[in-house]
């Protein structure tokens, strides 16, 4: 059994929270008549952003430009896959996108088009990272990587104490690892904690699943340019450059949101307990950022709405910042916190801060 089957959070009677702000962001869609789900201007976003991805490629194929055009038509491609990733495949696979669920799988199954897993995605983000935020070895999203350490509860190398001046270059790798090795590596780590659902059959075809998409996903990214007469050495080039620009914006918008300074990462005690009921875990682990931002908040898919998007991951990103201020008022009114950095320089800044203060040898404060 897996640590994560073990930790409860105390009952959520303990405090009405929850129940008050549900109530009061359901009376919001009902008040003004409004579905939850995505609207005209999100339908629109999907296609510009599907449209950027689709169309820097097939202007790769079809007209076979410059060296430096083509390098620069991958970089398109790669600003058009974080917003995929971060607009359209995150809302469908919450179930935000539509109330029909055939349209949130259609949609969800647009991380293909990023190389990785919707099975073991669903399982790592929606599962393990949305109810246990931030606790140490149990939220995959917050677990060490190579020679990245995002929690205070982990051990410490020599090197951690750079971390914050290499972390980026390192994030840059995150989706060409999800794409090479993450998802078959991890399929083998949820399965042995327990948390894989399905028979063994189930498991063998989900299996199967990955790997054919995985060997369709180069054949067609990599495979098909080349055959068609672009230079092997600029197919490659460009594939690694859509996906560092990728990983790192990816990366970069999560940990704006978890690994900043004044969020807890609080552990359970022995026996398996975190002392807060679950809503009340989120406003304390979580943080906005850049809110009334148009720009920032229309590529990273609503993202700086971390807090509105943990308490509703079923309600989509376009209307954030309509509940932003309830969720707010009655966060305040249950004397939970609401934590906000107001601009993208400050969360940036409250990131690197945090972790160049984690990889200190000799820094012993605890967070949460």
């Amino acid at each position: 059994m897996g640590q994560e089957q073990r930790i409860k959070f105390i009952p959520p009677q303990r405090t009405d929270f929850h129940a008050t702000v549900r109530a009061r962001v359901d009376a919001y869609f009902k008040e003004h008549g409004i579905s939850p789900h995505a609207n005209a201007a999100m339908v629109a976003k999907t296609v510009v952003l599907l449209g950027a991805y689709l169309g820097a490629f097939a202007v790769l194929l079809i007209v076979q430009p410059s060296p430096a055009a083509q390098l620069a038509l991958w970089a398109v491609m790669g600003l058009g896959l974080a917003g995929i990733g971060m607009s359209v495949m995150h809302d469908a696979n919450h179930g935000a996108y539509s109330a029909d669920e055939r349209v949130n799988w259609w949609l969800g199954q647009t991380l293909n088009l990023l190389g990785g897993s919707t099975h073991n995605w669903k399982l790592q983000h929606n599962i393990l990272h949305h109810t246990y935020t931030n606790i140490t070895y149990v939220d995959d999203d917050i677990a060490d990587r190579l020679v990245l350490k995002f929690s205070p509860h982990t051990g410490k190398k020599w090197y951690h104490r750079f971390q914050w001046l290499y972390a980026t270059l390192f994030y840059g790798l995150l989706t060409l690892y999800w794409v090479l090795a993450k998802d078959l590596v991890q399929f083998k780590q949820f399965d042995e904690r327990g948390i894989m659902p399905g028979s063994a059959r189930a498991k063998r075809i989900a299996l199967t699943r990955i790997v054919v998409l995985k060997v369709v996903y180069f054949a067609g990214v990599i495979g098909l340019p080349i055959a068609l007469g672009l230079p092997w050495l600029t197919v490659v080039l460009g594939f690694l450059l859509m996906h560092f620009i990728a990983g790192a914006i990816l990366t970069l918008v999560f940990q704006l949101a978890h690994t900043v300074e004044g969020t807890e990462h609080p552990m359970p005690d022995a026996r398996g307990v975190i002392a807060d009921d679950w809503a009340a875990h989120q406003m304390r682990t979580t943080m906005d950022f850049s809110p009334g931002n148009p720009v920032i908040g229309w590529y990273v898919g609503g993202l700086n709405y971390q807090i509105e998007h943990h308490l509703f991951p079923r309600v989509s990103h376009v209307h954030y910042p309509a509940i932003a201020p309830i969720v707010e008022r009655t966060a305040r009114e249950f004397g939970l916190p609401y934590m906000v950095n107001r601009t993208l320089g400050d969360a940036l800044r409250s990131h690197f801060s945090l972790m160049r203060r984690i990889g200190l040898p000799d820094w012993n404060e605890a967070i949460g």
